[in-house]
């Protein structure tokens, strides 16, 4: 579960980020009008959020409604296949190390009630596990609001400086380095190098800025 939840914090908390901010610095090398790029930073952190909210519930629900399917598709065989399931049990424990009457023990345990059977059958023959799915309103909630936290932190430095110039420069700043954080937390917390992984993500969106920027100056005016 924690897995799963720092995937879709640092998903949400990516996207957010890279969005606006080459939305922000876009719009910024186009007009120095404040209210201008606030709006537009704005629209764009609140369109994404509920976006990616959305992609994230119907995700979710997608799994969601995969393993029931599968959970039922596995009761049937159970049902008309007993002595194949049985067998199949069988070669799972083997495979483990068990033997002769720890071996029936095991198998019979397991094979006490369908939902057991079934249960077990699904995550050592198909690699599915229902704890590893989260609810699809919760998964929203987390990729929403992780999304939501991450857009504002390019937006922040417009609303307290008014000087366009260094409010994107301050923009970048911030989004480079929590980027960097993410990504790092990412490697340390799961696997890979830390400070590679933190490269990447800061890289791909330095790469997202540049594109917003190169499209605000040639078709704005180019204002920074």
């Amino acid at each position: 579960m924690f897995q799963k939840n720092l995937r879709d914090i640092i998903l949400g908390g990516q996207d957010g980020i890279v969005n606006v901010l080459g939305v922000v610095l876009g719009v910024s090398a186009a007009t120095s009008d404040l209210k201008i790029i606030i709006v537009s930073g704005l629209a764009a952190t609140f369109a994404e959020s509920i976006s990616m909210a959305a992609v994230a519930y119907t995700s979710t629900e997608a799994e969601l409604s995969e393993y029931q399917k599968n959970l039922k598709s596995e009761k049937e065989d159970i049902k008309n296949d007993r002595e194949g399931e049985v067998e199949d049990v069988r070669k799972v424990f083997r495979k483990w190390g068990f033997e002769a009457d720890l071996l029936e023990k095991a198998v019979q345990k397991i094979t006490e009630t369908k939902e057991r059977w079934a249960s077990f059958m699904m995550q050592e023959e198909l690699k599915l596990s229902k704890s590893q799915i989260e609810k699809p309103f919760y998964s929203a909630v987390v990729v929403g609001t992780s999304s939501l936290l991450g857009s504002f932190i390019p937006l922040l430095p417009f609303f307290f400086i008014k000087e366009v110039l260094a409010s994107a420069y301050l923009a970048l700043i911030l989004s480079a380095t929590t980027l960097f954080a993410l990504g790092f937390l990412k490697a340390k917390k799961t696997v890979g190098n830390p400070l590679n992984s933190g490269i990447k993500m800061m890289a791909i969106g330095m790469a997202s800025a540049v594109v917003g920027y190169i499209i605000g100056y040639i078709l704005g005016g180019k204002n920074i």
